[in-house]
């Protein structure tokens, strides 16, 4: 009786890790218009669920992606309270198409990825986001993708590859919190790099923070490994923009090789190679916006 007990309990917890998520979730589809203009309708249908307007991102180079960003007060809340690196998961992002596509993050996919071992004291909240979402933009049918639920918060493409805690992420460290913000803003001002600010969420009493970022660099923008992708590169706008984060004195980016193999999982590995230079050369440019002393070279 106690073994078969023991068997029931791993085949319950079994099956609350081997189900795979996918990245994204295509909502109900909207009439052809300017991308301002659909813009506009998703964050109406998205400020009527309770969710508050954070930013926009729209790639440099192209005129028909873009991503509205919000937040949730609930989601914000449980993320102030987990503190840490947790606070990149701030955002959440919804991709714009002119042909009227509308698609938005996987609520769970990316939290599992983004809290990691935190993420069951937050479910309360992103099962909250989660049905507002559907709500205002429709329930949505999967794609780009997939990754077992209970590998995402340990995820790497492949074994050589970075996980989320990479030491590659740490950009800087700063003399303070207060000076790493203030560094931080000062450069996405200025624009350092082709770089700008599309939303923040900042917790001085926490000292974390984190900032959405657009690599507009005519050279090595976002656009230019995202083009390098074919149409699936912007296909999965909803996964950007990129993030800098802040926790305590030390600047972070997740470095290229995670961050982007999180938003892409079903890429092949030529795919990847067609971009092999990308996470270094994002390394190097979110590091001067961090105000590294040093950036590390091009591989």
């Amino acid at each position: 009786m106690k073994t078969k007990l023991l068997l029931v309990v791993f085949w319950l917890c079994l099956s609350q890790t081997a189900f795979a998520l996918s990245p994204y979730l295509r909502a109900d589809k909207l009439g052809a218009a300017d991308l301002p203009t659909l813009m506009t309708q998703v964050e109406k249908k998205l400020t009527a669920e309770g969710f508050t307007l954070a930013g926009r991102y729209v790639p440099r180079g192209s005129a028909q992606h873009g991503t509205v960003v919000v937040t949730d007060p609930g989601m914000l809340q449980a993320i102030r309270n987990l503190g840490g690196s947790a606070v990149i998961a701030a955002g959440i992002r919804i991709g714009v198409q002119s042909d009227g596509t509308v698609s938005y993050m996987t609520p769970e996919y990316w939290y599992r990825a983004y809290l990691r071992s935190q993420y069951n004291q937050a479910e309360t909240a992103v099962r909250s986001v989660e049905t507002r979402l559907a709500k205002a933009l429709g329930g949505g049918t999967p794609f780009g993708g997939d990754v077992a639920a209970g590998a995402l918060a340990t995820y790497r493409y492949m074994a050589p590859m970075e996980r989320f805690d990479s030491l590659n992420s740490e950009l800087a460290v700063a003399g303070s919190f207060e000076e790493a913000v203030s560094t931080v803003r000062n450069n996405l001002s200025t624009r350092v790099s082709g770089i700008s600010k599309v939303y923040e969420t900042v917790y001085p009493d926490k000292a974390i923070a984190v900032f959405g970022v657009a690599m507009d660099s005519q050279s090595r923008g976002d656009i230019w490994w995202m083009s390098k992708l074919g149409p699936v590169g912007l296909e999965h706008i909803a996964g950007f923009p990129y993030e800098i984060f802040i926790v305590r004195n030390k600047i972070y980016a997740l470095y290229g090789k995670y961050r982007i193999a999180l938003a892409y999982p079903s890429l092949t590995l030529g795919q990847f190679m067609s971009i092999r230079y990308a996470p270094e050369e994002i390394l190097n440019a979110l590091g001067r916006v961090a105000g590294a002393s040093e950036v590390r070279l091009d591989n």
